[in-house]
Formats: structure tokens, C-alpha cells, sequence
């Protein structure tokens, strides 16, 4: 005879509770991160970042956040200056480091509803 375990006498470990599909928290905390990067303006077109479409993503992390954004022109003359203000306006929103990434996305005027 083969020895079988008894499924009613094994434990079956449980995993851990997972997070919430929705934490609005966090998603309070994007959105007034979002808002706070309204204040960064695009010097050529005159418009914010987030009207234009350049902040493609937040990452919102405990001891860092991350935000992924693009720039209207691949050698735009204004991109030190701009990346320096949305690390500064994140910044305002959270208590800790913000690093900026630039992506090497082009940008599609469509994408912020422009038609030119």
C-alpha cells in the first residue's frame, strides 16, 4: 500500500489577503500629484504638462515615486528646466524623493486633443 495524505487532515496554507483592486488613498494622492503638475508649463505651446498629455504614468511608492513623461519635441531647449518642475510640484504632494523618467515616446498632439 502507498501512503496518501488525507486532504481533510492537511493544512492548505492560505495566501496573504490581497491588496485592494482599488485604494483611494493612493488614488487621491495621484490626483493631487496630477493636479500639482498642472502648475509646470510648456514655454513653446503654453499649456501644462497634463493637458498636453506628457505625464504618461505615476508610480506612487512608500520611500520613492516614479513619474513617466514625455516631451513635445525629441530636443526640446526647455526639458532641464521642465523635468526640474515636476520633480518640484510632486514633490509638494508627497514626503519623499520624486525621480522623473523621460520615456522615449514621441508625442501626438491628438493625445492632449489638439488638432493642428
Amino acid at each position: 500500500m502507498t501512503d496518501t495524505a488525507d486532504t481533510a487532515d492537511t493544512a492548505i496554507p492560505v495566501p496573504p489577503a490581497a491588496s485592494p483592486a482599488f485604494d483611494p488613498e493612493r488614488r487621491a494622492t495621484e490626483l493631487a500629484i496630477l493636479d500639482a503638475l498642472r502648475a509646470v508649463v510648456d514655454p513653446e505651446i503654453g499649456m501644462n504638462v497634463v493637458e498636453l498629455a506628457l505625464i504618461k504614468q505615476i508610480l506612487l511608492g512608500k520611500d520613492e515615486t516614479e513619474i513617466k513623461m514625455i516631451l513635445t519635441t525629441p530636443f526640446c531647449p526647455y526639458a532641464g528646466s521642465m523635468i526640474a518642475q515636476v520633480k518640484e510640484q510632486a514633490e509638494s504632494v508627497v514626503d519623499h524623493d520624486v525621480k522623473v523618467t523621460l520615456l522615449a515616446e514621441r508625442w501626438d498632439p491628438r493625445d492632449a486633443g489638439l488638432m493642428w
